[in-house]
């Protein structure tokens, strides 16, 4: 088969040295693609205005509400794609991958359109500063143009990764991400575009990245190839895919609304608290990359080895998954924490917002690492076919209890420290409820398995 060495084989062999092979370049695709938006805020911030900066470091939670969506969705097909492999189906495969790839153009078409009949709207919803509205609406109306690439590169990724090739989209990340900044400074410093110019560099770049996993998807052997004269949606293998990537969406999108909510508060504070919070922001993206790759294998590996009946390989998957994605992000969180204002003067050298910056980065950034705690378990139970419970949890702990707080609690506390505490606070209750429900399941479908 073309392209076997780049194929990690999940179901047998040594665990810890492939889950790294497999984890380490999916969490390098990540920081890529946030690369291409903290290449857009540092420019922005440092040859546009504060305001610049302010507005598009405000949209990130928005953007993230889109976003999160479609790779929710994209767990879907990844998960089917996976159990399809390892319950030796081959037939079956290849309606996977057509059906996801012809859902990702519908998807991405809606997202965007959605987005953009929205934007005006959605700026008056999150309380944006004046001085960086407009700035804020040009950025996420072209954001949102962008889109349809996004949703195709991630469904395309998601089957490459579903057997064991985690490199090719890492690959297409890289290309996009000098795409984008080259563009950016191009359309910034010689065009003169400022903010509308840092949008259309987003546009191209995922576009570029889309083509690019469509390639590498349309050059596999069969059953993996996608072909466009064969595009098409099968029902079973449609409702797979949204059974597990629906809830997955809801919950990625659900987590960046309640994102939005705290945004509005740390907004009620003025530009210097949107900016410095947006700067930190940044770095957690980061940190908690690493948690979301070994998240991620989790469901890829577990999906595999469940479909495969070998309960034992589950749960040392997630033992290994576990260790490293907490070790690693807690690696990343003491760095980032410790280098402090040197580190987020990458993005702004304003004195009040760098005030701001390091109190989120004491109180989100150096405990990020408790993410993994349940982020992990959340998904070696997609991994197993179980994808609502854990989206109720963390919905109830990331959306319930943060708005509830910002509703009720925040206006009489009213400091910015109580609003950053807010995250860790929650966390704990997911991490709690998360583990305890992760190992009532694993013992319930492990026991249907005879094991």
């Amino acid at each position: 088969m073309r392209g076997k060495s780049r194929n990690i084989d999940m179901m047998h062999g040594p665990l810890a040295s492939r889950i790294l092979l497999f984890a380490i370049p999916l969490a390098l695709t990540s920081i890529l693609q946030q690369l291409l938006n903290s290449a857009d805020a540092s420019i922005a911030g440092h040859f546009v205005s504060g305001e610049a900066l302010a507005g598009i470091g405000g949209t990130s939670p928005i953007t993230a509400m889109f976003v999160n969506l479609f790779v929710g969705l994209s767990i879907g097909a990844n998960v089917t794609v996976a159990m399809r492999i390892g319950n030796d189906q081959p037939h079956r495969v290849n309606d996977a991958v057509q059906t996801a790839m012809t859902l990702s153009v519908i998807i991405g078409v809606l997202l965007a359109g959605c987005g953009l009949f929205l934007s005006d709207w959605i700026m008056g919803a999150v309380g944006m500063p004046d001085d960086s509205r407009t700035d804020a609406l040009i950025y996420l109306q072209l954001y949102f143009c962008a889109i349809p690439f996004m949703t195709i590169y991630n469904f395309a990724s998601a089957i490459l990764r579903a057997h064991g090739d985690s490199r090719r989209p890492l690959y297409a990340l890289a290309v996009a991400a000098l795409v984008n900044l080259g563009l950016d400074l191009l359309f910034v410093r010689l065009c003169g575009w400022e903010t509308a110019g840092i949008g259309a560099a987003t546009i191209i770049a995922f576009g570029v990245a889309a083509l690019m996993a469509v390639i590498f998807v349309m050059r596999e052997d069969d059953p993996f190839r996608f072909r466009l004269s064969r595009m098409r949606i099968t029902l079973p293998e449609l409702r797979e895919i949204l059974r597990i990537g629906v809830p997955a969406g809801i919950q990625g999108a659900v987590f960046s609304l309640s994102n939005t909510v705290v945004q509005s508060a740390i907004n009620s504070f003025g530009s210097a608290a949107v900016a410095g919070s947006s700067a930190t922001l940044n770095f957690e993206y980061y940190t908690y990359f690493f948690v979301n790759a070994f998240a991620q294998t989790a469901v890829t590996f577990t999906s595999q080895n469940y479909a495969a009946r070998n309960a034992d390989r589950c749960r040392r998957i997630f033992r290994w998954c576990l260790l490293f994605g907490f070790g690693s992000s807690l690696a990343l969180g003491i760095t980032f924490t410790a280098l402090g204002r040197t580190a987020l003067g990458i993005f702004t050298t304003d004195a009040v917002a760098l005030g701001y910056g390091m109190i989120r980065m004491w109180l989100i950034e150096l405990p990020d690492c408790l993410t993994s705690l349940y982020e992990v378990p959340a998904g070696a139970m997609r991994g197993m076919g179980w994808s609502t419970t854990p989206a109720i949890i963390t919905i109830f702990g990331t959306c319930v209890l943060r708005i509830a707080f910002v509703a009720w609690a925040f206006p009489y506390l009213g400091s910015f420290e109580s609003l950053m505490a807010l995250y860790p606070a929650t966390w704990i209750f997911i991490i709690v409820a998360m583990q305890i429900t992760y190992f009532l399941v694993r013992k319930r479908t492990f026991a249907k398995m005879g094991e």
